[in-house]
């Protein structure tokens, strides 16, 4: 190997960052695909979110310039990375020129390393006011991000080395299989987990009806269709049920879909007298660092973002991860519940709560993915997560804990609406049935935890939301679902079931107890 020129940029590794051995593990790998593969080869990397991506390839443009008499190039998306990636580089013991829209590139021939945001170097090369004719290596920063590709044509004889924790891209119509010829899966999240580097998740979730919600042309959710959903009261009250009942006094960042989610959820917060705050991407440099301080700083900090917060921002002290929205993007998920993952001396787990039925649509956040299948045939997956309708047909209704407690002498309040429809068609037995099975059921419930039958009246009173849902249920069993009919069916039922308790309360009230009722 020859000796690096003087005027290359390079001091002596100063950093008290020892690598792990799967970084050292990854870097070898690496290194071995700069030896056997062609100069032009283009390699994905991919390490979940907390496990050190900056570190690995900080290191591997550390030993990459002191081998090698050519230049390094570090893209990234956005201009917070493109300074944490810097400041890394730097510790690393590497001298690093930042391209941004204010730098001077009259001294650039004293640089062995550039790290730019990708706007910002786009239109630096359209100008030609950057020389990249010594670039022997780009790394790629979040390369999920489709922003990078019209980058390539720039670098056709470079080594491209993309890094991302969820190698699919944010196209489907731009799969990362074209634009890279290789995928290098680093460590899992379940072993990260168990070598206590990344804190584990406790997952809450709470079902929610998302047939109203519209997907729009970038083939996620539109933020008009979630403001919709996530502003109206049930959504705001169940936000805020879930806060309550899972995360109370604990340090917890929201995710939503809009801004305009974001400013109700703060409004309900505020008004429920808790300390929150908001910030979306309309804040200024200076509100945004003094809201980050105040989060940092506030053991129990409640702040209501947008995804502003998805990548770039680092708070171990994060203690609960709220989604209060639906993705129907893997990367996104995975960013979002990424931001608690950190470990440190005092956490070892965090708690997501998801109001979007995101864990029924990608799976749980650590499941052991198959990346590798992921990144061959990306449309093969997409094509396979389950739509709305269908997680919605499968959910099984949960008492809330307090509504629960008023049933506390019943060992089981479920009824299996598909499981009986199944059963009634297979008996050759009116759908009818059904709704009478579950009457009785909803009646026996009521008094076994009733003295008399006005008891289980104000009981059956309760059972609204468990009434619709069953409802709700048995309308797409029989796919008879018009707006009035499920109205009437609701209404119906709910006279049916008073009806039912008033002339069978003393006969079951017997048969349950063993003796009658007092007058």
């Amino acid at each position: 190997m020859s000796t690096q020129d003087p005027h290359i940029a390079l001091t002596e590794k100063k950093t008290d960052k020892d690598l792990y051995n799967y970084q050292k593990g990854a870097i070898d790998k690496i290194f071995k695909s700069f030896e056997e593969a062609p100069d032009d080869y283009h390699l994905l990397y991919q390490l979940p979110t907390g496990g050190g991506k900056t570190v690995i390839f900080s290191e591997i443009v550390r030993q990459y310039l002191k081998t090698r008499q050519k230049k390094v190039l570090v893209m990234t998306h956005r201009i917070e990375l493109c300074k944490q990636t810097s400041t890394m580089l730097t510790e690393f013991g590497v001298v690093n020129k930042v391209i941004n829209s204010t730098a001077n590139l009259e001294d650039q021939e004293k640089y062995s390393c550039f790290v730019a945001m990708v706007e910002t170097l786009n239109n630096r090369l359209r100008d030609d006011k950057l020389d990249i004719s010594d670039i022997g290596l780009v790394i790629i920063d979040e390369a999920h991000y489709n922003s990078f590709t019209k980058l390539f044509k720039y670098f056709e004889k470079s080594f491209i080395l993309g890094v991302t924790a969820t190698p699919l891209s944010s196209n489907i119509e731009l799969p990362m299989n074209e634009r890279y010829d290789e995928l290098i899966v680093g460590e899992s999240i379940p072993a990260l987990i168990e070598n206590e580097f990344l804190a584990n998740a406790v997952n809450y979730s709470y079902n929610v009806g998302l047939t109203s919600l519209v997907v729009g042309s970038n083939g996620d959710y539109t933020v008009q269709s979630s403001d919709d959903l996530y502003t109206g009261t049930d959504m705001l009250s169940r936000l805020l049920q879930a806060y309550e009942e899972r995360s109370k006094g604990k340090k917890t960042l929201i995710f939503n879909n809009g801004i305009n989610t974001s400013l109700y959820v703060y409004d309900t917060f505020k008004r429920a007298g808790y300390p929150v705050m908001h910030l979306d991407n309309t804040a200024s440099k200076k509100q945004r660092k003094m809201i980050l301080r105040w989060f940092r700083e506030t053991p129990d900090a409640i702040l209501t973002s947008v995804s502003i917060l998805t990548t770039g921002f680092d708070e171990p002290t994060v203690d609960t991860i709220i989604l209060n929205r639906a993705t129907r993007s893997l990367t996104l998920y995975y960013q979002m519940i990424g931001r608690g993952s950190r470990i440190t001396d005092n956490k070892t787990t965090f708690n997501v709560i998801d109001l979007g039925n995101n864990f029924y649509r990608f799976g749980p956040w650590g499941e052991d993915l198959d990346w590798q299948g992921i990144f061959k045939s990306p449309r093969f997956y997409l094509d396979h997560l389950q739509d709305d309708e269908e997680i919605e047909n499968n959910f099984r209704y949960e008492m809330p804990e307090e509504l629960r407690a008023q049933f506390a002498k019943s060992e089981d309040v479920y009824f299996d609406v598909k499981k009986a429809y199944t059963e009634s068609v297979k008996n050759g037995e009116s759908t009818k049935v059904i709704l009478e099975r579950s009457i009785h059921q909803h009646a026996t419930i009521c008094i076994e935890n009733s003295e008399d039958v006005f008891d289980a009246l104000i009981l059956a009173k309760e059972l609204g939301e468990d009434i619709d849902q069953r409802i709700d249920r048995y309308t797409k069993c029989i796919s008879k679902s018009t707006h009035n009919f499920v109205t009437w069916l609701k209404d119906d039922y709910r006279k049916k079931l008073r009806s039912y308790l008033r002339e069978n309360f003393d006969n079951m009230f017997e048969e349950i107890h063993g003796f009658p009722p007092e007058d």
